[in-house]
C-alpha cells in the first residue's frame, strides 16, 4: 500500500476513483499523461483497485482503506517548532515502524468503523465484502505456498502483482464457494501468469500461462514427466493432506519408463499421454468398469513445465455406477426424442428440420443429477442437422442418463 502510495499521480488517481468508478480513457483524460504511463500506474496499483460489471476502475476494499489512510495523513495540522532537534538511525528506524504501524491500524480501524455503520442497512453486502476479504487473505497465503512448496518455483526471484480476484458461490455445484486468483510474476529473465481456483478453499486448479523465459525454480526439477510427476504429487500430499494421492503415487511408482501407458488398481485409472513435447499425466475414478471424469487429477506438462494441474477428486462424490445404455442406444434414444422438438427464433417456432445419419457422436461424460456434487452415468448425443438454420442452430445436443436411458434435455447449438 505504501509503495503505491508514494507516487503523486498514484494518488490522484486513487481521490478521483473515490469519487466515482472511471475508465481508462477518462482517466487519460483528467491525468493528461500518457496510455504507457497510466497503465503503468494503474499495475503498480495493484489490489488497491478492480474493475465493475461495464469494465471501469474502482477502488477495492482495500483501496478504500489506502484512500482513508491517505486522507488522515494529508490533514494532519503542522506543527510548529521553534526548537530544531534530530534521532540517532535506531530511534529514527523505530519511530517510522511505529508511525507505519499506527497509519495501517487507522486505515483497518476506518474501513471497519464505515462497515458497521452500514450493518443496519446493508447487512447481505457487508457479510459478503467481508468473507470476500477473509478469502483473498487465505487464498493468496495458499496460493503462494504452492507455487513455493509444490511447484518449487523460486519466489524470491519474483515481484508478484495480483491481477485480479473473484468469489462466487458455484449454484451449479451445490453451493461452492470458488475463488479464482490470477497473479503475474516478474524477474529480469522470465516473466508469466498463474491462475489459481480455489473450491471450498481447496486447490481445484493451476495454470500457467508463459510470457517470457521458464520459471525459474528453487531446485533442479526432473527432467522426465514420470520423475516430476512423483515429486508434484508427494508435495502436494503435504500441501493438501489429501488420503487419495498415496495411492496414486503407488500406481504411479509401478511405471518404470515414461511412455503411453494405462493401469488400473483398485478404483484408480491412470493414463500417460505423450506427445512430442507435450505430455499429460491422469488419475481417473473408475467403478464397475465406469470412468468418472470428473473425479480425477491432472498433470499437464510443455517442455518439462508444469503447464496445468486440476484435481476434481476431493470435490465429487460417486452415485450409481450401473451403465443399462450403450453408445448406439443413446444415439437412437436422441434421435427419436429430438424427432418432436422445436425451438424460437427471432418470435418463430421452428418444427421442420433435418437430421443427418453422419456425423453424430456420443460421450460418456458422469455428470450431477438430483444431489448436487454427485456424479451419475450420462451420455451427451451431438446429432448434426443438414444446414444452418434460424438463429444459426446447425445441430442438437441431447442429454441422456446412461442408468436409465431418460433423456434429461435438448439445446440447440451452433458453430
Amino acid at each position: 500500500m505504501f509503495s503505491s502510495l508514494k507516487h503523486p499521480a498514484r494518488r490522484k488517481i486513487l481521490r478521483m476513483l473515490s469519487e466515482k468508478p472511471m475508465s481508462f480513457s477518462r482517466m487519460l483524460e483528467e491525468l493528461g499523461v500518457s496510455s504507457s504511463n497510466l497503465t503503468y500506474h494503474l499495475e503498480s496499483l495493484g489490489e488497491l483497485l478492480s474493475k465493475n460489471e461495464k469494465g471501469d476502475y474502482k477502488l477495492s476494499t482495500f483501496g478504500e482503506a489506502s484512500v482513508s489512510t491517505m486522507r488522515i495523513v494529508e490533514e494532519a495540522p503542522a506543527v510548529r517548532s521553534t526548537q530544531r532537534w534530530s534521532l540517532s538511525l535506531r530511534w529514527k528506524t523505530l519511530f517510522v515502524a511505529l508511525l507505519v504501524g499506527v497509519v495501517v491500524f487507522a486505515g483497518i480501524s476506518i474501513v471497519q468503523l464505515n462497515s458497521l455503520n452500514q450493518l443496519s442497512s446493508d447487512h447481505q453486502a457487508l457479510e459478503s465484502k467481508y468473507n470476500q476479504l477473509l478469502s483473498w487473505s487465505a487464498g493468496t497465503d495458499d496460493a503462494l505456498r504452492f507455487l513455493r512448496d509444490v511447484v518449487q518455483v523460486d519466489v524470491s526471484h519474483y515481484d508478484a502483482t495480483l491481477l485480479s480476484n473473484s468469489v462466487e458461490s458455484r449454484a451449479d455445484l451445490g453451493g461452492v464457494i470458488e475463488q479464482i486468483l490470477r497473479y503475474s510474476l516478474t524477474s529480469s529473465d522470465s516473466k508469466f501468469d498463474v491462475v489459481f481456483r480455489f473450491r471450498n478453499n481447496q486447490l481445484s486448479r493451476y495454470q500457467v500461462i508463459l510470457v517470457e523465459g521458464s520459471p525459474i525454480y528453487s531446485t533442479a526439477q526432473p527432467y522426465d514427466v514420470l520423475g516430476s510427476a512423483t515429486g508434484v504429487l508427494q508435495r502436494l500430499a503435504s500441501y493438501e493432506d489429501a488420503s487419495y494421492l498415496a495411492n496414486m503415487s503407488r500406481v504411479l511408482a509401478s511405471l518404470n519408463t515414461a511412455e503411453n501407458a494405462e493401469i488400473t488398481n483398485g478404483n484408480t485409472k491412470l493414463n500417460v499421454s505423450l506427445s512430442g513435447s507435450e505430455a499429460e499425466v491422469l488419475w481417473l475414478y473408475t467403478e464397475n468398469g465406469v470412468e468418472f471424469s470428473p473425479k480425477s487429477l491432472s498433470l499437464i506438462y510443455e517442455d518439462g513445465v508444469l503447464k496445468e494441474l486440476t484435481d476434481g477428486w476431493f470435490l465429487f462424490k460417486i452415485g450409481s455406477t450401473q451403465v443399462q445404455v450403450t453408445n448406439e442406444q443413446a444415439i437412437g434414444i436422441a434421435r427419436n426424442a429430438a424427432q418432436g422438438f422445436t425451438w424460437t427464433a427471432d418470435g418463430q417456432v421452428v418444427s421442420t428440420f433435418t437430421i443427418m445419419d453422419k456425423p453424430v457422436s456420443a460421450i460418456f461424460h458422469p455428470t450431477q443429477r438430483d444431489q448436487p456434487l454427485t456424479l451419475e452415468p450420462f451420455w451427451q448425443v451431438t446429432l448434426y442437422l443438414d444446414k444452418t438454420y434460424p438463429d444459426g442452430v446447425n445441430r442438437l445436443i441431447v442429454g441422456i442418463w446412461a442408468d436409465t436411458g431418460k433423456v434429461r434435455d435438448i439445446k440447440t447449438s451452433s458453430g
